[in-house]
């Protein structure tokens, strides 16, 4: 299962984000407390602490090396193109490759839907990119796997807007 999605640039921004599953505490409060608004922020910390950490490994990594890394309880699963970080968080006994081809395939779709994407496609069009993703993916496992058919229903969701 897909425990989380990255897009980041070569200086760590994060250009997009979707977490399927919420990351462990690191503070280790294990949550029965009724602070709604300072345990949101205290995980949207820790998300941001993750993505800061992965990014940090992802892009020390030498390229003689494979796309997969152990972290915590994940396993990380990352592609580089051209300045963009494609970063997939799964179960560590879930296949590496399967989730090589996910993130490739995500790309050849943000590439049919923009034509030649780039950074700029992905920051102004942010809301689009999320849709194709949630298209794509749905709550953590893959949902389609033909391009065809994800882009025909992106297309159908602008003619509804």
């Amino acid at each position: 299962m897909i425990r989380f999605f990255l897009l980041q640039n070569r200086q760590g921004k994060t250009r997009l984000s979707k977490w399927y599953v919420p990351p462990p505490s690191g503070s280790g409060g294990g949550g029965g407390g009724t602070n709604g608004a300072s345990g949101s922020s205290g995980i949207e910390a820790e998300k941001a602490r993750i993505e800061a950490e992965i990014h940090r490994m992802v892009t020390a990594r030498d390229k003689k090396y494979t796309n997969f890394i152990e972290y915590n309880n994940y396993k990380i699963i990352y592609r580089r193109y051209a300045g963009l970080f494609f970063t997939i968080a799964v179960d560590v006994q879930d296949n590496e490759l399967s989730f090589l081809e996910t993130i490739h395939l995500f790309v050849e779709l943000l590439d049919a839907y923009f034509s030649n994407v780039c950074e700029l496609d992905i920051v102004f069009n942010f809301n689009k990119v999320y849709t194709i993703l949630d298209e794509f993916m749905l709550a953590g496992e893959m949902e389609e796997t033909s391009k065809r058919e994800i882009l025909d229903r992106v297309k159908q969701l602008e003619k509804m807007e």
